[in-house]
């Protein structure tokens, strides 16, 4: 009877990989915070490549403009080089941070070391108006939003008014267009002897994370931040599995970031997965319920009959399966 209800619980996202048609994501990073956004985008790549999933664009809310530059040059090394980037305006983490600075590095002939043509976030679109435009011309309910950096840029879309684009306000055009929000973000276990464990994801934009957890208006899964802890990516694999190619950006990131032997944890990984392949049995799911973003951006979740949201749940025999698939996407070589 339990297996029963976690099928019937399961179908919506078990749907979303029927018939092998790929997943559409946009995937939303404050890439340049963290290396696990850098290796998550080169795993939607190698997702992309086998046929399961689309990646629409990508759209960023660490506001510096090399965050684009640096996204635009993994997205050329993985032969997308033609991908929408998109970017928030007047948004959280302004500063450089440790690895976007490798889109300006050079080679000793003076060649760029990872081509790439938007230098600058400043030549991108922002990422409203963007949304709202890409949502408009996909078919109903077809679409992935895989968000692994701050709310921003979904609550401003959520928050958006009819347009040129669209009659539809924000809220009601994500609940035609969007079929799930897959969020890494909050903590739903006790972390570090930490009942009231704040996530950074959520504490950079707390009214943002306020708005999406109460207003959104489609399923949103949320993997904690003791998910991606629990599964972290061996530093062997950084060594060995990337040299097949003199320069690689994920690796030289993930060396200016934290360098071997460090295994990093793939927080924002595991969202991606989730929403790819939620039916290789990677991880199990908390039962329907609701999130509700305390003012100091503490995640309290409260099941709820028919609830839309629930969270990933791991235990070590799928953690151990999980690991193994995260570094054969990661290290996947792109398609040439």
């Amino acid at each position: 009877m339990k297996n029963a209800i976690l099928l019937t619980l399961l179908l919506p996202l078990i749907n979303l990989s029927a018939a092998n048609k790929p997943v559409a994501i946009v995937y939303d990073t404050d890439i340049g915070n963290d290396v696990d956004d850098a290796l998550a985008l080169g795993m939607i790549h190698g997702l992309q490549s086998r046929g399961h999933c689309e990646l629409l664009a990508v759209t960023i809310t660490k506001d510096n403009p090399k965050a684009a530059a640096f996204t635009d040059a993994i997205n050329t090394f993985y032969g997308k080089p033609d991908l929408p980037i998109a970017v928030v305006k007047k948004g959280r983490t302004p500063k450089l941070g440790k690895f976007n600075g490798l889109a300006d590095k050079k080679n000793g002939d003076g060649s760029q070391r990872y081509p790439h043509d938007l230098r600058s976030g400043d030549d991108a679109p922002e990422a409203t108006g963007f949304l709202r435009n890409l949502l408009a011309k996909r078919p109903d309910n077809s679409v992935v939003l895989v968000q692994v950096g701050f709310f921003t840029n979904f609550r401003r879309l959520l928050e958006s008014k009819p347009d040129d684009i669209s009659s539809l306000n924000g809220k009601d055009l994500i609940a035609k267009k969007v079929k799930l929000l897959s969020v890494m973000a909050g903590s739903f276990q006790t972390i570090h002897d930490n009942n009231r464990y704040l996530e950074y994801n959520v504490w950079n934009d707390i009214p943002s994370a306020r708005v999406i957890a109460k207003d959104w208006p489609t399923p949103i899964i949320w993997s904690g931040f003791e998910i991606g802890m629990t599964a972290v990516y061996p530093h062997q694999s950084i060594e060995r599995d990337y040299d097949y190619v003199p320069h690689h950006p994920l690796k030289d990131a993930y060396y200016l970031y934290n360098p071997p032997p460090h295994d990093r944890p793939t927080w924002d990984l595991t969202s991606v997965i989730a929403s790819v392949w939620p039916d290789r049995d990677y991880f199990t799911y908390s039962v329907p319920g609701h999130v509700t973003v305390e003012q100091d951006g503490f995640t309290r979740f409260k099941p709820v009959k028919d609830g839309k949201h629930r969270f990933l749940k791991l235990d070590p025999l799928r953690n151990a399966r999980l690991r193994e698939a995260l570094v054969q996407l990661c290290s996947q070589p792109p398609a040439r």
